[in-house]
């Protein structure tokens, strides 16, 4: 989906991350309710580069800013995972195989505030690896580049870069330490 009218019906979730109901996405963000998206790090094949972009200006949530996940919301009646393996086809391009099972990197709860409104979310961490072809969704991925987990690192480490805070949390334990 290109865009994500306001109307589209979320998973709502509670603190726990049990599914409680359903709400639309307007009033999800409007009243901070504990929601999930899901995403996908996209490594290169040898394990060496991550897959880094710019979100689009024209994101509801966190635009401009920069992230390493292709991801979304779960959409009500959704499972993470395959909102991941939805995501990553709608974002980046990449088809999986029918039956594909992306392995699951962690789950972080982020309880944050954007734009002046609390902002609850439960983020389903997923990885593939993957050379491409890649080709960015217009409406979601301004620009995108391949970057070592010590270059990801350095940029991670000043608090000031635009980087998308749910994935920030999660990416904490998962980068290679370089020895440095």
């Amino acid at each position: 989906m290109s865009a994500h009218p306001e109307s589209e019906l979320l998973a709502v979730y509670d603190a726990d991350l049990q599914v409680i109901g359903t709400a639309d996405r307007g009033t999800v963000y409007r009243d901070g309710l504990w929601h999930a998206s899901a995403g996908v790090l996209v490594r290169s094949t040898d394990g060496n580069r991550i897959y880094v972009h710019r979100r689009t200006d024209t994101k509801l949530v966190f635009a401009g800013m920069h992230d390493c996940l292709a991801g979304g919301v779960v959409d009500a009646g959704e499972d993470p995972a395959d909102a991941a393996i939805r995501e990553l086809r709608e974002e980046l391009g990449i088809e999986l195989p029918t039956g594909t099972t992306l392995p699951l990197l962690g789950t972080v709860s982020w309880d944050g505030s954007w734009a002046g409104t609390p902002m609850r979310c439960h983020l389903f961490g997923y990885e593939v690896r993957s050379d491409g072809p890649l080709h960015h969704q217009p409406s979601e991925i301004a620009d995108g580049w391949w970057w070592t987990d010590a270059e990801l690192r350095a940029h991670l480490d000043d608090p000031t870069w635009p980087f998308v805070p749910d994935t920030r949390v999660l990416l904490a334990d998962l980068l290679v330490d370089d020895g440095s």
